[in-house]
């Protein structure tokens, strides 16, 4: 793809022109207002988009922050800055003002018809999907359904392993019908993931990395003495995403 082409938006918001800021290494572009349009309603969406993308990641929310969250926007933006396309969307139990997830189907459902509708609104881009815990877990059970999808790799922001101090791997059990690489970025104080099960179920997985960081809990956060702030973490999630994602194209 030539520098300076211009991508056709996802149903883009009539009036909105995407303002352009300084980032930390380069100039980036305001995300773009889009909408996911679901057989019974529209989701709404922003497309993160670098001058000369190399990939796409459709970015999955937790099930408890939209899309408008801190970690999703600097997430995104660091992703931008490194050349990679993030387009991110409201589940629909959020859209409707809803903050308990309920049935994972609609979930699923609309990460395809977000893939869906990326592909054909922005043709010759490698599809990566992302996901922040519940969001990375949807995306997995959509991949484990639907093989044929195509998809170039998984990103787990923190997957949720189980529930806190109930460990068990039984959330992972699809993951073998998995056909996609997959890349889990995990805390190794996260509740919601005891590290010692994580590395026993990406060790029997095929196409399947791992990246712990020390001290680091479900959000990703990690103690003050260690000197790493939110942004600086977040910062090194994007990196090792886009290197990895650069790596399977």
């Amino acid at each position: 793809m030539k520098t300076g082409t211009r991508i056709p938006n996802l149903e883009h918001n009539k009036g909105s022109r995407p303002q352009e800021k300084s980032n930390r290494k380069q100039q980036i572009v305001m995300p773009q207002p889009l909408q996911i349009k679901t057989p019974k309603l529209a989701l709404n969406a922003l497309l993160d988009l670098p001058q000369d993308p190399k990939a796409l990641m459709i970015l999955t929310h937790g099930a408890g922050a939209g899309i408008t969250h801190n970690f999703m926007g600097s997430l995104a933006q660091f992703m931008q800055a490194l050349g990679i396309a993030v387009l991110r969307f409201n589940f629909p139990y959020w859209e409707k003002g809803r903050r308990s997830p309920g049935s994972p189907k609609e979930a699923i459902n609309s990460i395809q018809a977000a893939q869906e509708q990326a592909r054909d609104r922005l043709p010759g881009l490698p599809v990566f999907i992302g996901g922040k815990s519940y969001g990375g877990r949807m995306a997995s059970h959509l991949l484990a359904e639907k093989p044929e999808l195509e998809i170039n790799g998984l990103v787990f922001f923190g997957f949720p392993l189980h529930a806190p101090g109930r460990d068990s791997t039984e959330r992972a059990a699809h993951l073998t019908q998995v056909q996609v690489p997959m890349l889990f970025l995990q805390g190794d104080k996260d509740k919601l993931a005891n590290i010692d099960l994580i590395r026993k179920v990406t060790s029997t997985l095929d196409m399947t990395t791992l990246k712990v960081w020390n001290g680091a809990d479900h959000s990703f956060k990690v103690p003050k003495s260690q000197g790493t702030g939110p942004e600086e973490m977040i910062g090194q999630l994007a990196q090792k995403a886009a290197d990895w994602m650069k790596e399977k194209i």
